[in-house]
């Protein structure tokens, strides 16, 4: 029989980086804009503020994914190598370790047995790696596609609120800037929500918030030590 559920599980690898860089991109380039201008610079100051910004968040990103990931990455593979060693060195406490965990999970114990014999004969380092260490294909990290997609999605949110800088004259940057930031925050969060499953209200008002929050205390700082005052 075909299994037609969909779940969504598989993608909170790449959807967390990818939400995780696409607000931060719009929120600190929006930010820096909002400062910058409130200070008093011109256009093409806000613009070369805006796309270092950009360059630099995007490295910024790519880099702390792939590191913290990989370290996530290297702990799990210490793990799986020391029940490697453990299977090697003990079977039978290994194999009633599994036994004890299916009894936890609501097995009596002939079915426990029964599912972790099958099981070791299968794959001995993947059922300990899944049922007792919580290790899995789908929720393994994945250092590269991490930081290319927070790398990736932190550029394409940067490059929104820059848009805007060039589209807008500059009497109305600000207002401008804020305004459609805030906006694509909202879709980022309903496109985040629909991906992920999740309720799409929290999901907006989360980021709304977030992002008018960094915007506007950005924007005080700018108007508070302005090149104009």
């Amino acid at each position: 029989m075909r299994h037609g559920e969909r779940h969504r599980t598989h993608r909170t690898g790449w959807l967390r980086a990818a939400v995780l860089g696409a607000n931060d991109g719009i929120v600190s380039t929006a930010s820096l804009v909002l400062g910058v201008a409130a200070a008093g610079a011109g256009t093409r100051a806000i613009l070369v503020a805006g796309v270092a910004g950009l360059v630099a968040g995007a490295m910024s990103m790519a880099a702390g994914e792939y590191v913290s990931v990989s370290s996530q990455a290297d702990t799990e593979r210490a793990d799986l190598d020391r029940e490697r060693k453990e299977l090697a060195a003990n079977p039978e406490e290994e194999h009633e370790e599994l036994v004890s965990i299916y009894m936890q999970r609501g097995l009596d114990r002939e079915l426990a047995t029964r599912v972790a014999t099958r099981l070791t004969a299968h794959d001995a380092l993947g059922a300990h790696g899944r049922d007792e260490l919580g290790i899995s294909e789908t929720l393994a990290a994945k250092p590269v596609q991490a930081a290319l997609a927070s790398a990736g999605t932190f550029a394409a949110g940067a490059a929104l609120p820059l848009l805007m800088v060039l589209v807008l004259p500059q009497a109305g940057v600000m207002w401008g800037v804020a305004g459609s930031s805030l906006l694509f925050l909202a879709l980022l969060g309903l496109v985040a929500a629909r991906a992920g499953g999740s309720p799409v209200s929290a999901s907006v008002l989360r980021v709304a918030f977030w992002g008018t929050l960094a915007m506007g205390m950005t924007a005080a700082v700018g108007a508070l030590f302005g090149v104009s005052a």
